[in-house]
């Protein structure tokens, strides 16, 4: 690797790098993603309400998610190709607005309860799915676009900020909106939020778009992505580290159970302890805009992870109200810094024409951390206990911790700041096995080939 006397200029430091809300599209952006997030928490919440207000079965609340991330995670390579081969901008307009138009659909036949059912129910849901298979890796490859790189850091922060924000408020607001106003008129008001958030999107420019390989094969692009990061330790270590402490560590599904039976807190104890997650990511997103996590950002993405393996085997050990909340409060404000730190390394690490594969291949780790980590959790509870599945899960992240720490020095390393100005593909590259993937940009040689970097390839596959 580079000697350390080797100087790099600071995005963090330089002028003007503290005046990101300064940017009109990026206001336009935040605007965006902050009434989606509302809208999308909220449709959540009132969707499931009115699920079992029709069906009064706990299963059917079951198959909402799994409707929905059957479409999503299904198409999401298919999505990410898309977003590198066509206008993104165009891909997020078309995909909000039939968004809008699955909204507004649910008013229409909330108005007749006759025609309300699970069926209809589910065949919006399943199309909302599809169509956030096609959006998510365009949104994320268009934000790079209209982030400039050297406010990465403080951008991320912010859209990290804004879209926590929105899913705290959207289901308090949903479920006040059913109480006072009724479904259809509900399902109205969340059609005009989704609606100002595809007005916002609308206000920000066209981007160029990156040309792809003359004769790449469909399927050779459709995996390129996945083949990409899997030659990368810091995107392979990072994603990994968020598949498993989620999938392992998360505590979410089983919140209801020590509310009532460990805690005995109630219904109220539980909002609550399903709050306090939230609110520490919150404010920890908050405190990235104005102390930027990239100097030394590997060190410090390992020691959050840790913290949130800590802090849930604390969690799951307390038999105390107060020590639960600040044990869930600690593991929401150290996945907020994590979140922002995984932000900047798809950002740094993603060549301009692969943005929208390796994207959609963050999002399969992300829907699979998210949908089967819930299973998971059941599963193990059913098996060892609630208490012993929630501190082995604890335990589980700290042990991929080490993992991740022994056999990937890239992002144990990691330097942010200075690889912001190196680009991507500068570092922590290792040989592929197979065909090669295309880079648009040329690659150092400094750390290819890492032993250490094939065998986390290894233990990923």
């Amino acid at each position: 690797m580079a000697g350390r006397d080797r100087h790099y200029p600071d995005p963090v430091r330089s002028p003007g790098a503290s005046s990101v809300l300064s940017l009109p599209e990026f206001r336009a952006l935040l605007g965006a993603r902050f009434t989606n997030a509302l809208g999308i928490s909220a449709l959540a919440t009132v969707v499931a309400f009115q699920t079992y207000e029709v069906t009064r079965d706990p299963l059917a609340l079951g198959l909402l998610g799994l409707v929905e991330a059957i479409p999503a995670l299904g198409l999401m390579l298919v999505g990410g190709h898309l977003a590198d081969r066509r206008d993104r901008r165009t891909i997020i307009l078309i995909t909000s607005g039939l968004l809008v138009v699955g909204t507004l659909t649910l008013a229409v036949i909330s108005l007749n309860p006759a025609l309300v059912g699970l069926p209809l129910i589910l065949s919006v849901v399943f199309a909302i799915g599809l169509a956030a298979g096609f959006e998510r890796p365009a949104l994320a490859a268009f934000e790079a676009q209209v982030i400039p790189i050297e406010h990465a850091s403080r951008g991320a922060s912010w859209m990290g900020s804004v879209w926590t924000t929105g899913g705290i408020l959207g289901p308090v607001i949903g479920g006040l909106a059913i109480a006072f106003i009724g479904l259809p008129a509900t399902y109205v008001g969340l059609t005009a939020i989704l609606a100002l958030s595809t007005a916002c999107v609308a206000l920000i420019g066209r981007k160029p778009m990156p040309q792809p390989d003359a004769g790449e094969r469909v399927l050779d692009s459709l995996t390129a992505g996945a083949r990409y990061v899997v030659r990368n330790q810091t995107l392979l270590g990072s994603m990994a580290l968020d598949l498993f402490a989620v999938f392992f560590g998360g505590a979410i599904a089983m919140l209801p159970v020590f509310a009532s039976d460990i805690l005995k807190v109630g219904p109220v104890g539980l909002g609550l302890l399903r709050t306090a997650p939230a609110a520490g990511a919150l404010i920890a997103m908050l405190l990235t805009t104005r102390f930027q996590p990239t100097r030394r950002a590997g060190p410090i993405f390992l020691t959050c992870v840790a913290i949130f393996g800590v802090s849930m085997i604390v969690f799951g050990l307390s038999t105390s109200f107060a020590l639960s909340l600040i044990a869930l409060f600690v593991s929401g404000a150290a996945d907020g810094v994590s979140v922002v730190i995984r932000s900047v390394i798809l950002r740094v690490e993603s060549p301009e024409a692969m943005r929208g594969r390796i994207a959609s291949v963050n999002y399969v780790f992300i829907g699979a951390s998210n949908e089967l980590g819930a299973f998971e959790s059941g599963v193990a509870a059913a098996i060892f206990g609630v208490v012993p599945s929630i501190v082995g899960g604890g335990l589980v992240t700290l042990a991929i911790v080490t993992v991740v720490t022994i056999f990937a020095p890239s992002l144990r390393r990691l330097d942010l700041g200075r690889r912001m100005v190196e680009g991507p593909g500068a570092v922590g590259m290792v040989a592929p096995a197979g065909p090669a993937v295309s880079l648009p940009e040329p690659m150092l040689e400094d750390d290819v080939g890492e032993a250490a970097g094939a065998e986390l390839e290894r233990l990923a596959t």
